[in-house]
């Protein structure tokens, strides 16, 4: 099963693609969806595009996404909400089911913590993915989504989207 993670972002979007086969895992690729500008508009369609030619170029079976913590800033929960609906309207629009996964849920399943650092998030996909080398902390975090999702995806996919931390 390919898999695509998805750490949601307005400026910077991580996104990361695993093979997963029974208990054995395996980068595939990873990177970021950079947006620029000033234009709400524009810049979410930047994300659809970007993600459109990641789906049209890895095939993934199933996809991931991190679900949206409110935090003190109000307006940046709001474009992040934002970023992540483009992203589930993209992984939809493409016919993936979609796992959707607290942050604590994937820091737990892949650190053992599941208020881990990033640095620790990091270091745990190298581990668990030999020979990959996230391009940033956004594209680790994305990957380590696709982790976590590998671990659930034993749910029927009716299912995928009520798991919870």
């Amino acid at each position: 099963m390919r898999i695509l993670g998805i750490d949601p972002g307005l400026r910077a979007m991580g996104w990361g693609v695993i093979e997963s086969s029974g208990n054995r895992l395996s980068h595939v690729a990873n990177g970021v969806c950079q947006s620029d500008g000033d234009d709400l508009g524009e810049r979410l369609l930047s994300l659809h595009n970007q993600l459109i030619e990641i789906i049209a170029s890895y095939a993934p079976d199933q996809a991931a996404i991190e679900q949206t913590f409110v935090n003190k800033d109000g307006a940046g929960t709001l474009k992040l909400g934002q970023a992540r609906g483009v992203a589930l309207l993209t992984l939809a629009r493409a016919g993936l089911p979609v796992g959707e996964y607290a942050p604590n849920r994937v820091k737990k399943t892949v650190v053992g913590v599941g208020h881990a650092e990033k640095e620790q998030v990091q270091h745990m996909v190298k581990l668990q993915l030999p020979g990959c080398q996230p391009r940033n902390a956004d594209a680790a975090d994305a990957l380590a989504i696709a982790i976590c999702h590998a671990f659930y995806g034993g749910a029927p996919a009716s299912r995928l989207r009520e798991v919870k931390a």
